[in-house]
């Protein structure tokens, strides 16, 4: 369908966009997801003026968005993306019922038409469990990855900081060194200059994970420092500079004093590390999950947990068993059979003696018999 745009529809939008980021202080990729909702649902209207929005629009954007395909994947929409697309026009069509123009031709209870079915909704954020390596996985995947070159020793060294810090990518990507101190064995994750979650400002200690991990990274920051003659503000994992080689080709050229753009060449140094290991490609995020399953495991003390969750840059410890802490199926089921195996043994101690007894009381009856 060609779009048609309508100068009072864009006018709308730009309002509602500067609202919900300065307003609602939501970040900018927030902001680009709810605009990209509303002009896909503006484009099944043919691009008519929101403010003659009638019920059946809802309802057609609703059957659109169920039955049409992805135009990337050419598969149906996830459930979870029809939901957040519902949700974010529902949430414009709310703020538009209380501005000058809309107020009365748009109530809040039109809203609720962008409503997802109560069944499709349990199941769009319904929790799935997410395949996570172990940490002798991880440690194998960095023992496979060669360290010939100095792009080499790069990649290597942001596994082995991701698994020592469980930093997320994009906070990654935006570190210095001097956020670093590897006589403290910390990361100081400073929100003004790291793209933390929520701009959240906190320390995070190296785990506890042993390997080589620690050396990895201690290396590749010496060399930065020592070799490249890096600065404090200087990235940690700078990205590749391109040059020309010998036969006049372009060629990676060492690198630039800068920040990466994007996490995406950190998600194929994890693709590529875990690959060659001859295991799934497993994404960054899958690390912290990774550390959390550790914790759960050496923790002794629900303090010890408290100080591991802050460690991810968790305020509340709910947090971390409700976003990582779902135990894997295979130790489910060896928990449950084994509490039902001990629930059992009572049972069977019980019917040997009641056995026991009768023999005895058997036995007793037959030598009376025997001595009259």
């Amino acid at each position: 369908m060609k779009r048609k745009y309508n100068p009072k529809n864009e006018r709308a939008k730009r309002k509602y966009c500067i609202w919900i980021q300065e307003a609602r202080r939501k970040s900018e990729r927030t902001v680009d997801q709810a605009l990209a909702a509303i002009s896909l649902f503006e484009l099944s209207t043919g691009g008519k003026d929101f403010a003659s929005f009638h019920i059946e629009q809802a309802r057609a954007f609703k059957r659109g968005l169920a039955e049409d395909p992805n135009p990337a994947t050419g598969k149906p929409y996830a459930m979870a993306t029809i939901k957040g697309r519902l949700d974010a026009v529902k949430a414009f069509f709310l703020w538009l019922a209380d501005q000058s123009g809309y107020r009365s031709r748009i109530t809040h209870a039109d809203s609720e038409y962008f409503n997802f079915s109560a069944n499709n909704s349990r199941i769009a954020t319904a929790r799935r469990e997410r395949p996570a390596p172990d940490v002798d996985q991880v440690k194998y995947a960095l023992s496979m990855m060669p360290a010939e070159t100095t792009l080499e020793r790069r990649d290597r060294a942001i596994l082995a900081f991701a698994l020592l810090t469980g930093v997320r990518d994009g906070a990654l990507i935006s570190l210095s060194l001097r956020h670093v101190d590897m006589a403290e064995r910390l990361v100081f994750q400073d929100a003004r200059t790291v793209r933390t979650k929520f701009r959240k400002t906190f320390t995070t200690w190296f785990f506890p994970v042993g390997g080589d991990a620690e050396a990895i990274v201690g290396e590749w920051i010496w060399h930065l420092r020592d070799k490249l003659k890096f600065g404090p503000d200087d990235p940690l994992f700078p990205p590749t500079g391109i040059g020309l080689d010998c036969n006049g080709h372009f060629a990676p050229a060492g690198f630039r004093r800068e920040h990466w753009k994007n996490a995406d060449p950190v998600r194929r140094v994890f693709k590529d590390a875990f690959q060659r290991a001859g295991l799934p490609a497993y994404h960054p995020h899958s690390i912290r999950k990774t550390l959390v399953r550790l914790g759960e495991k050496v923790c002794r003390t629900p303090e010890e947990f408290k100080a591991w969750s802050q460690n991810l840059g968790h305020e509340d410890v709910i947090t971390t068993f409700r976003s990582y802490g779902t135990v894997q199926q295979e130790r489910q089921a060896e928990l449950i059979l084994g509490m039902s195996r001990e629930q059992a043994a009572p049972v069977q101690e019980d019917a040997e003696r009641r056995l026991a007894r009768m023999v005895a009381e058997e036995m007793a009856k037959l030598k009376v018999g025997m001595d009259s």
